[in-house]
């Protein structure tokens, strides 16, 4: 049965996407939740590590044997496709995830959040150059500004407090490093997934990535420790939201252009927010909430709002079933 129906139309792109972001904004309480309950300290590099580790394993290793009980292609790889898999899994998984936790490390978790959120910045101008029906238009460039105000609105803390124009390389310089590497990984793996299937894919950059993650942290030191009934639980959580959310995006990404997928990482930040309000009881749920929602909503709608030329391009493509061509 072809998938395409299912992952086409902006419709199924709004549901299918939002969900992603969901359950990648959901990461950020469960995360903090799970430092606090495997006793990492704030300074523990090597211990997020671990913690990393174990999740993205363990969610790759979920994707694919899902992926092989419904017959796919698991491990009927060629070299090349290993070699590819290997690189994608160091890149979208391992390399962004320790330059954006060193990178905290070094700054405020409002620079963090922000700067992060330049990561779809990167997705929509890297796809302008590389993809020949994915070009900047002044409705994209509008959509991703208005978009990343209402970022910068759902992080204000009272005010510009938390604001001081301060820039080191290890601190901001990593979370716009860690934002642009991700960004080139999900170009990459979207050209990937055109010869592979999506959650296999999917299932074998995590499991690569995390197995990599482990390997730095218990060669720098790193544990986990107090498993619980409730860590336990949270863990697998975060392995399933994992697992759901990477093989949804992938598959979004397979099917439609990448500034169309990518534009709603606006929401990622949005939904953490709010979902760290209910569930670690920050106070946060004031006006700059509902104004950002609004903001974001706005540049989603002025980037996915295409042309009628535009569209009908769009649509006889998916008929077609031609794939994105290079510049």
């Amino acid at each position: 049965m072809d998938s395409r129906r299912y992952f086409t139309g902006p419709r199924a792109v709004l549901l299918l996407a939002t969900l992603c972001c969901m359950l990648w904004g959901s990461a950020y309480p469960a995360i903090k939740n799970g430092y606090a309950m495997f006793g990492i300290a704030a300074d523990d590099i090597p211990g997020k590590l671990v913690f990393a580790g174990w999740r993205f394993l363990f969610a790759g290793w979920v994707l694919l044997v899902l992926a092989s009980l419904m017959k796919k292609p698991v491990f009927r790889l060629t070299g090349r496709d290993l070699g590819a898999l290997g690189l994608l899994g160091i890149t979208q998984t391992t390399l962004q995830y320790v330059f954006f936790y060193v990178g905290l490390a070094y700054t405020t978790g409002v620079k963090g959040s922000i700067l992060n959120a330049t990561g779809t910045f990167f997705s929509v101008l890297l796809a302008h150059f590389i993809y020949h029906n994915d070009r900047l238009s002044y409705r994209k460039v509008l959509g991703c500004t208005v978009g990343f105000a209402g970022v910068m609105v759902v992080n204000l803390a009272g005010g510009a407090a938390g604001f001081d124009f301060e820039f080191t390389l290890l601190g901001e310089g990593f979370i716009v490093i860690a934002a642009f590497v991700l960004s080139a990984a999900t170009i990459y793996g979207k050209r990937l997934s055109q010869r592979m299937d999506s959650m296999v894919m999917t299932g074998h950059q995590l499991a690569i990535g995390g197995a990599v993650l482990l390997a730095m942290g218990y060669g720098s030191g790193g544990t986990l420790q107090g498993f619980t009934l409730a860590s336990t639980a949270l863990l697998a959580y975060m392995v399933v939201l994992s697992s759901a959310a990477f093989a949804i995006w992938a598959t979004l990404l397979k099917y439609n252009r990448v500034g169309m997928v990518t534009v709603y990482n606006f929401l990622i930040p949005v939904f953490g927010a709010v979902l760290s309000a209910i569930f670690l009881g920050e106070d946060i749920l004031q006006w700059r909430n509902a104004l950002a929602l609004a903001m974001v909503s706005a540049g989603i709608w002025w980037v996915t709002t295409e042309r009628s030329t535009e569209a009908t391009d769009a649509a006889a493509e998916r008929a077609t079933g031609t794939k994105d061509r290079t510049a």
